[in-house]
C-alpha cells in the first residue's frame, strides 16, 4: 500500500465468518506447474547480490505512505535466523519526529503478477522490540500496480493483510484488513475499494493466502476464509509483490525511541492456479524438503505440466503472459458482430479480439441486477476469464446492439 487510504473507502464489507462460502469456481490445482515463484529469503543482508538477482528491491526512495519526511532505507531490512530458518525482517522505528522515523519495504522488481495464488508466511507483532508501545504501526503484505493518473480504471491493488496492532485511521486496535482496490484520487481524496476486517490479535506467525481467479479474490488466514471480493474490484493489470512496515502517524507516540519488526518466512506465487491453503503448505514444504531456497518459473510458457519446478529461468519477463492455458475450460465460438457474437459467460476463456454480447450488471455482480443500458457488443483486449464486460478494462465497448 503506497498511500494512507484505508478508512475513507466508499465501500465496506462486514467481517466475514469462517463459514463463508468460497466463490471461486475453479478446482484447486494439485500437481500442475503453470509457473511458480518461491523464496524462503536465505540472504545475508539487503546488500546481498543474490537478493536483487532474484528479483527483489529493498526500497530506498522517499515518500509515502505514512509519516511525511520519514526515511526508507535498505538498511531497515535484514535476514536473521528464527527457529533454524532464515527470515526476512523489516524494522521500523520512531522517536515521534519525522526526522527520527524510519520505515522499511521490500518489493518485486518486476510487475508481472496477476491471476493465480499469492501466499506468504508472516510474523506480525503486537508490541515493539524496544521502547514504548502504542504507535500506529502498519504491518503489510500486498500487491500493487502504478496509478496512471487520478481515478485510473486499470489501477490494481490487493492488500492481502494490513495489520494495525494499535489501531489507526480512527479505529481501535488490534485490527486487520484485506482491501481490494478499483481506483483512487489523492486530491480531493476519493477512494473506491472493498474491504474485510478482523478485530483480534494476530501476534505471531500466520499463513496469508489470496486466490485471484474467476473474477474473485478470496482471502485466507491460516486456512480460514476471511474475505471474498469480486466484480469491478478484480485486478485489471499485473502487479508487484510487496511487504512494508510503516507508521501511519506519530499521534500516539509517548516518548523515546520505539522499534517494531515484521518477519517473513517465505513467499509463494502460483501463476494461473487456484491453490488451497493446504496445497500452499504442501508446495512450500516440498521446496524446503528438496533444499530449494529459490524457484522462479513464472516466465514459463506453453501451458501446464505435471512436473514440479526445479530451477529458475535466466531471463524473467518484463511483460505479463500473453497466451492462455492450452486447455481452457471452454472455448467460445468466434463472432463478427451482434448477430452472431456469443453471450458473455463467466467461466469462458477469451483471447484478444474475441467478441461477446452482454449487458453489464448494475453493481459489478454478474449475478445481480442489470444496468438497464441494454446489451452491448464487447471486444476482449487480451486474454481474460471471469472479468465482466463493462466493469474492467479487459473489454472494449463497441456500442449497443
Amino acid at each position: 500500500m503506497k498511500i494512507d487510504k484505508r478508512r475513507y473507502s466508499l465501500l465496506a464489507v462486514p467481517v466475514l465468518a469462517a463459514s463463508f462460502a468460497v466463490a471461486v469456481s475453479a478446482t484447486p490445482a494439485s500437481a500442475a506447474d503453470c509457473g511458480y515463484l518461491f523464496d524462503d529469503f536465505s540472504y545475508s543482508s539487503s546488500a546481498d547480490p543474490a537478493l536483487t538477482a532474484n528479483g527483489w528491491t529493498p526500497r530506498s526512495y522517499q515518500g509515502g505512505p505514512g509519516v511525511p519526511g520519514a526515511n526508507w532505507s535498505p538498511s531497515s531490512i535484514s535476514f536473521p535466523t528464527n527457529n533454524g530458518q532464515k527470515v526476512m525482517q523489516l524494522t521500523a522505528s520512531t522517536d515521534g519526529t519525522a526526522a527520527g522515523t524510519k520505515h522499511a519495504e521490500l518489493y518485486s522488481t518486476q510487475k508481472r503478477y496477476l491471476e493465480g495464488t499469492y501466499a506468504s508466511r508472516v510474523r506480525f507483532t503486537d508490541t515493539p522490540v524496544s521502547g514504548n508501545d502504542g504507535d500506529h504501526i502498519n504491518q503489510t503484505f500486498f500487491t500493487i500496480s502504478p496509478l496512471n493518473g487520478d481515478l485510473d480504471p486499470t489501477y490494481s491493488e490487493l492488500d492481502i493483510s494490513e495489520y494495525l496492532p494499535n489501531g489507526g485511521w480512527g479505529e481501535q486496535g488490534p485490527i486487520n484488513y484485506q482491501t481490494t482496490w478499483y481506483t483512487y484520487r489523492n486530491e480531493p481524496w476519493y477512494a473506491d475499494n472493498v474491504h474485510s476486517e478482523q478485530r483480534s490479535s494476530l501476534d505471531g506467525w500466520h499463513d496469508l493466502v489470496a486466490q485471484v481467479a474467476n473474477g474473485h479474490v478470496v482471502y485466507y488466514i491460516d486456512g480460514v476464509q476471511v474475505g471474498d471480493h469480486g466484480g469491478k474490484f478484480f485486478p485489471r493489470q499485473t502487479m508487484t509483490i510487496n511487504w512494508n512496515l510503516w507508521f501511519i502517524d506519530t499521534a500516539t507516540h509517548s516518548g523515546g525511541l520505539s522499534t517494531y519488526i515484521q518477519q517473513v518466512d517465505w513467499v509463494l506465487f502460483a501463476k494461473n492456479q487456484v491453490l488451497s491453503p493446504a496445497q500452499v503448505t504442501s508446495q512450500t514444504g516440498g521446496y524446503r524438503s528438496a533444499g530449494s531456497t529459490f524457484v522462479d518459473t513464472v516466465a514459463s510458457t506453453g501451458g501446464c505440466t505435471n512436473n514440479p519446478p526445479t530451477t529458475p529461468p535466466t531471463t524473467p519477463p518484463t511483460t505479463p503472459p500473453t497466451t492462455p492455458p492450452t486447455t481452457p475450460p471452454t472455448t467460445p465460438p468466434p463472432g463478427t458482430g451482434c448477430s452472431d457474437a456469443p453471450n458473455w459467460a463467466f467461466s469462458s476463456v477469451y483471447t484478444g479480439g474475441n467478441l461477446v454480447k452482454h449487458e453489464k450488471s448494475k453493481f459489478g455482480d454478474p449475478n445481480g441486477p442489470k444496468s438497464g443500458e441494454g446489451v452491448h457488443l464487447w471486444r476482449a483486449r487480451y486474454w481474460t476469464q471471469g472479468s465482466e464486460p463493462g466493469w474492467t478494462e479487459q473489454w472494449q465497448d463497441l456500442g449497443r446492439c
